[in-house]
């Protein structure tokens, strides 16, 4: 499958969880590394205002990552998301505990990633999406590919395709 242009549509009402990954979607993928060692990320205010208008729409949030660092506990904690599960090889289990927890199935939930460290979930939710830089497996398994670059505002542009659906319907 050759993933669409993101728009706004009826495969995006009934969405009650966003999931997103972190590094190459809500970042631009690079690293940064300060003088001592340390971490530094770099997250695009567009995104941080999209998750939070989609929350405000009820839309609950979730953040999945394979890195364990306090950066994007921190990301998560500022903009109120609902569920961060960091350092987590398989994403897959806890989005299913997540689903059970809200009372919603996985055709509910839509995931946005970049790598093929998620493609069992990507396979498995209701919406899948990736960024235009997204490895070739992640695109062959995404019913979208937005048109804005992971840490640039992808996110926002996928939180306002969700928005835009869900108030039409």
């Amino acid at each position: 499958m050759t993933p669409r242009p993101l728009t706004a549509g009826p495969e995006l009402v009934g969405i009650k969880l966003l999931c997103c990954d972190i590094d190459g979607v809500l970042t631009d993928g690079s690293l940064y590394y300060d003088a001592s060692g340390h971490a530094l990320v770099r997250f695009h205010v567009l995104d941080g205002t999209g998750l939070k208008l989609a929350m405000r729409h009820g839309i609950r949030t979730c953040f999945i990552s394979q890195s364990h660092t306090p950066i994007i506990i921190e990301r998560a904690r500022v903009l109120g998301i609902d569920y961060c599960k960091v350092g987590v090889e398989d994403k897959l289990t806890p989005v299913l505990a997540i689903a059970a927890e809200l009372g919603i199935g996985m055709h509910q939930v839509c995931h946005i990633a970049d790598d093929i460290n998620d493609l069992t979930l990507l396979e498995a939710v209701g919406v899948s999406v990736t960024v235009p830089a997204g490895v070739a497996a992640v695109k062959a398994v995404c019913t979208f590919v937005t048109t804005t670059p992971g840490g640039q505002g992808a996110v926002r542009e996928l939180c306002d395709a969700l928005i835009a659906s869900q108030t039409s319907a």
